[in-house]
C-alpha cells in the first residue's frame, strides 16, 4: 500500500469515498477504451525488501534513523521498524536489463548496508529472518506512520486483535498475537512487468498459470520462531496474518484479503477492481482528493487515487497496478509471490525465469486457460509453498508431473526464448539459465540450505545458536553473490558474535513440557520424571494457568515423611508442589534468568504470559549456554 496519505474512514466520509473509488473505475474503464496507456516501451522494475539485524543477528529497531542518514528517495519504510524497501528503477526490457538490474539492487544495497553500519546494523535479505522472535512483532515496534497506524487499526477493527497461527510442517506452529504485525515477519522481492491493456487478460492468466513453478525454484522461508513449516511459509503466514474473515455456522465462501483469486481473467483488468470492490470492504480512505472525472474531461491522466488505495489492501499474489508517468498512464503485473533473497544473482536468476515465461507461454499454449484448470494452477502455488521443488504439479491437460521435470524439460526452455524474443542479450541468458538449470538440477533452493543447516546444527548445539549461526552465515554468504546452489552448509565456527546475555528467555525456554494438574496422583508425578528425565514439572489447570511446581527435592522429602509415616490415603500433587513458585516472562532477558535464580536459590523458572504457562528455562540450559561460549573461546583461541 504506497499511498501515504490515508486514514480510516468515518461513515459520511467512508460513502464519499466508495463513490470515489466508483468513479475511478468508470473513468479507467472510458481511458481503456482510448489509445493513450503507454505500449511504445515496456518496463520491468523490482522492489527488494530488507531486514536489519543486530550484532547478535536479531531485529535491529532502527529503520527510521537509518533511512534519515541515507537520505534517498529510493529507500522506503516498512510495516515494522525492521524493515526497509527500496524501489528499483524501471529499466526497458531488452538488451542488458537483468545484470543492470542486478546491478542497480546490489548498488543500492551496498549504500544502505553502509549507512546500516554506521548504527552497529547490518541488512540481510530473507523471506522470514529465522531469528525474529514473537517479542519484535508488538506494536510498539511498528513504524511510527499515519498510514501503518490506521491499517493496523482498521484490520483490528474488522476482525478483532487476537490472531491465531495454525501452519504444520515438518514442526507445527499454533500461535496467537494481539495484531496484524505478525504480517511483518515477511520480506519479498516483487517484480513488475508492464504490459499493454489489451494484453492484459492473457499475460495476467499466464502470471497465474506459473505462479507455482515460479515459486518452487525460490523458496526462502522454511523457519519461522524456530520452526520448520513451509518451503515458502511466507505464503500461510501473509494470510492468516491479514485475514479478515470470522467462522460462522454456515458453509459461506468468503475470499481472504490475501488471494491468489477465484477463477480466470476474462474481458479487462477492469474484472478484477471490481470483484475487489465486491468482496471487500474499504479499510482505509485518500486524504488527498481528486475528482478523476473532472481531470480525465480537462485532458489529464487522473492518478486514480482513491482506486488506489483500495487496491493496496488487496493482497493479491499477482496484482494488477497503474501507474502515471509525465502524464502517460501504464499497466503493469506485480508478482509478490518470490521471497528476499538468498542473494540478489538468485533472485535476477528468478526473475529471468518468470520474465521470460510472462514474454513467450503463450506461444506454446495460445490460450492457457482452454488447457490448465483454474483450480489446479491455485493448488500447484500452495503445493509450491509447502514442498518447493519436492511436489508434483498439474500441469495441462491434467498431466501429473514432477516438478523439476517440468521445470527444466519444458519450462526453462520456454523462458529463455522468451527472453530471446525481447532481445535480452545472449551472455544474461546463459548466464541466468545456466544457474537456474545447476538449482534445479541439485535441488538446493534457499530453503532446502536453510533447513539442511538447521538440522545439522541441532545436532551440535541449541536451537537459539542454530538460528543465529543460520543467519549469521546468510549474511557472510549474501556478501560474496555466490548463488545459493553453491553455499557449503552453515558452520558454527563462522558465527563469532554469539552473545547470549541480552537474549530473551523465549529464545532460550523449553516448551515442550509435560505438566500435571493438582489432583493427579504423587505416584504419577515421580514416574513422569523418571520417564523424562527432569528434575522439575510444572502444574497447570484445564486453562493452561500455572498452578505451581512439583521438584525432584521436594518430592523426595515427601517420600521420606511418608516412609516414616505410612498412610493408606492417595496422595495428590497439591500436597506436594510449590504453590506460589517464583516465575520470569518471556521477554525477560537471559541474565534476568540468572539473578533470580542465584538470588532465590532456584533451578527451574516457570516462563508465563497472562497467567498462562508457556515455557520452563532450568539450570540445564544455562549449562548449555556456558558449554557454548567455553568452545568458542577456546576456538578463538586456538585461531590466535
Amino acid at each position: 500500500m504506497g499511498e501515504e496519505k490515508v486514514t480510516i474512514p468515518q461513515k459520511q466520509e467512508l460513502q464519499y469515498f466508495v463513490k470515489s473509488i466508483l468513479k475511478d473505475v468508470r473513468v479507467l474503464e472510458m481511458m481503456l477504451e482510448t489509445d493513450i496507456f503507454d505500449t511504445d516501451t515496456i518496463r520491468i522494475g523490482a522492489e527488494q525488501e530488507i531486514c536489519l539485524i543486530d550484532n547478535n543477528g536479531k531485529p535491529a529497531m532502527n529503520s527510521l534513523q537509518i533511512l534519515e542518514k541515507a537520505n534517498n528517495p529510493l529507500f522506503t519504510t516498512e510495516l515494522a521498524k525492521f524493515n526497509l524497501e527500496t524501489n528499483i528503477e524501471p529499466l526497458p526490457f531488452k538488451g542488458n536489463c537483468l545484470s543492470d538490474l542486478e546491478k542497480n539492487i546490489i548498488k543500492l544495497l551496498g549504500e544502505i548496508k553502509k549507512t546500516a553500519n554506521e548504527f552497529d546494523t547490518d541488512i540481510i535479505l530473507t523471506g522470514i529472518l529465522p531469528t525474529i522472535r514473537k517479542f519484535d512483532l508488538d506494536i510498539e515496534n511498528l513504524t511510527p506512520i499515519p498510514r501503518y497506524h490506521s491499517l493496523m487499526e482498521a484490520l483490528a477493527k474488522l476482525r478483532g486483535t487476537s490472531i491465531e497461527l495454525n501452519i504444520t510442517g515438518i514442526d507445527e506452529l499454533l500461535f496467537k498475537h494481539s495484531s496484524p504485525m505478525l504480517e511483518a515477519c515477511n520480506t519479498g522481492f516483487q517484480m513488475h512487468l508492464q504490459v499493454a491493456p489489451n494484453d492484459f487478460v492473457n499475460k495476467y492468466n499466464i502470471a497465474q498459470a506459473i505462479a507455482g513453478p515460479a515459486l518452487a525454484i525460490g523458496t526462502f522461508s522454511p523457519l519461522l520462531f524456530g520452526k520448520r513449516l513451509w518451503a515458502e511459509t511466507r505464503v500461510a503466514l501473509f494470510q492468516q496474518s491479514i485475514d479478515t474473515r470470522t467462522t460462522g455456522e454456515h458453509f459461506r465462501d468468503k475470499s481472504p484479503r490475501v488471494m491468489f483469486g477465484n477463477r480466470w481473467l476474462e474481458k479487462s483488468i477492469i474484472e478484477i477492481y471490481k470483484e475487489d470492490i465486491s468482496r471487500f470492504r474499504v479499510l482505509l480512505r485518500s486524504t488527498e482528493e481528486e475528482d478523476s472525472v473532472a481531470k480525465w474531461k480537462d485532458g489529464v491522466t487522473p492518478h486514480l487515487k482513491a482506486l488506489q488505495v483500495h487496491n493496496g489492501t488487496v493482497y493479491r499474489w499477482n496484482r494488477p497496478c497503474y501507474g502515471v508517468v509525465n502524464n502517460v498512464p501504464h499497466i503493469r503485473i506485480e508478482n509478490r509471490v518470490l521471497p528476499s533473497g538468498p542473494t540478489v544473482t538468485d533472485e535476477i536468476a528468478n526473475a529471468a525465469f518468470w520474465f521470460g515465461l510472462m514474454n513467450n507461454l503463450d506461444e506454446h499454449y495460445p490460450n492457457i486457460t482452454k488447457r490448465l484448470e483454474f483450480d489446479d494452477a491455485k493448488t500447484n502455488l500452495f503445493s509450491a509453498a509447502r514442498n518447493g521443488l519436492n511436489n508434483n504439479f498439474v500441469w495441462v491437460d491434467g498431466k501429473q508431473i514432477q516438478s523439476q521435470e517440468l521445470i527444466l524439460k519444458e519450462l526453462l526452455p520456454i523462458a529463455k526464448e522468451g527472453l530471446q524474443k525481447a532481445k535480452i542479450t545472449q551472455k544474461d541468458i546463459d548466464y541466468y539459465f545456466n544457474l537456474l538449470e545447476e538449482r534445479v538440477t541439485s535441488a538446493k533452493t534457499g530453503s532446502k540450505w536453510m533447513l539442511d543447516s538447521f538440522n545439522k546444527l541441532r545436532k551440535e548445539t541449541t536451537k537459539d545458536e542454530t538460528i543465529s549461526t543460520i543467519v549469521e552465515n546468510i549474511v557472510k554468504y549474501q556478501t560474496t553473490e555466490k548463488p545459493v546452489h553453491t553455499w557449503p552448509l552453515a558452520e558454527i565456527n563462522n558465527y563469532n558474535t554469539w552473545n547470549p546475555k541480552a537474549f530473551l528467555v523465549e529464545e532460550f525456554m523449553t516448551t515442550d513440557l509435560v505438566t500435571v494438574q493438582k489432583t493427579d496422583i504423587i505416584e504419577l508425578v515421580s514416574e513422569m520424571m523418571d520417564f523424562r528425565r527432569v528434575r522439575y514439572v510444572m502444574v497447570e489447570d484445564d486453562e493452561h494457568n500455572l498452578q505451581g511446581c512439583v521438584s525432584a527435592r521436594g518430592l523426595l522429602k515427601w517420600f521420606n515423611k511418608k516412609q516414616a509415616t505410612p498412610s493408606n490415603e492417595m496422595a495428590t500433587v497439591d500436597e506436594v508442589m510449590i504453590k506460589k513458585p517464583v516465575t520470569i516472562a518471556p521477554n525477560d532477558t537471559i541474565s534476568k534468568a540468572i539473578k533470580i535464580m542465584d538470588k532465590e536459590k532456584i533451578g527451574c523458572l516457570p516462563v508465563v504470559e497472562n497467567k498462562k504457562l508457556v515455557g520452563v528455562i532450568t539450570e540445564y540450559d544455562f549449562r548449555q549456554i556456558a558449554a557454548r561460549l567455553i568452545n568458542r573461546i577456546n576456538n578463538l583461541k586456538a585461531k590466535t
